[in-house]
């Protein structure tokens, strides 16, 4: 088909054929929105394409391509389709990119429910799960079909402490930078389960911006329970005498405190 076509030929007919094509166009477009013709091209044998500005607000760049067709010995040519097609310079809709790339953290507002994934990476079956202790996200019940579907694969783990470990809580913070000490000596800090809890926990001081948040252990601020700043006690006000506000009294002769003479 593409040797044909590249062996075709501009017919006469269909390429003088403007008009036909113009009003094609109009029908479709209104008389407002069809420019003047900018080209004709050959799509294959008797058949060609003519090209027409498009002068509707909103769509600078764009062509109304009107497709000619004309039949062996026939001395016409009929309209085959009229389209709105974009040029070189024509502004376009970004391409289409899916949900799952477009959501970004955040953007989860209450009753929006996310569709399931059933091939998300980070998850893996909760069977499927290998070692002991800490090292893993263990199931609360190992039975099979008793305890968690899914849990974390680990991709997901991964991915996760990437994501915590350049966040505001990771070690590149301008807090942490400023910090004396790092997470992994103070004592407000709670492990977390999982093998996550061998670099991250949750910060449980009320007096840090961390509080309630996943921290890297190699985060800090100066909330540090071990910081060498010591808390002065505030002292007791003194009692001070305005002795131009006190009345000088003469105290009775005869008495020890009494003014002298």
């Amino acid at each position: 088909r593409l040797g044909r076509m590249a062996r075709a030929r501009l017919d006469a007919v269909a390429a003088t054929a403007v008009e036909v094509a113009r009003g094609a166009a109009l029908g479709v477009a209104g008389a407002t929105s069809v420019g003047e013709h900018l080209t004709v091209q050959v799509e294959g044998e008797r058949l060609v394409t003519h090209y027409f500005d498009c002068d509707a607000a909103g769509y600078p760049g764009w062509r109304w391509a009107v497709t000619l067709a004309r039949a062996p010995r026939s001395k016409i040519a009929t309209v085959c389709e009229v389209n709105l097609v974009a040029g070189e310079h024509a502004i376009v809709a970004p391409p289409w990119v899916p949900w799952s790339n477009r959501l970004q953290p955040g953007d989860l507002g209450p009753g929006d429910v996310l569709p399931r994934q059933e091939d998300d990476e980070r998850l893996e079956q909760g069977f499927e799960q290998t070692g002991d202790g800490d090292e893993v996200d263990r199931l609360a019940l190992w039975e099979l079909g008793l305890g968690r579907p899914r849990v974390l694969s680990r991709e997901g783990r991964q991915e996760a402490g990437d994501r915590w470990q350049a966040g505001d809580f990771g070690p590149e913070a301008p807090m942490a930078k400023q910090a004396a000490a790092t997470c992994r000596s103070c004592g407000f800090i709670t492990p977390i389960a999982g093998a996550l809890r061998q670099s991250f926990a949750v910060c449980t001081n009320e007096w840090s911006s961390a509080d309630g948040h996943v921290v890297s252990l190699d985060y800090g601020c100066g909330a540090h329970s071990e910081t060498t700043e010591v808390a002065q006690s505030v002292p007791s006000p003194v009692a001070v005498v305005d002795d131009q506000a006190v009345d000088l009294v003469a105290l009775p002769a005869g008495r020890e405190d009494a003014p002298a003479e």
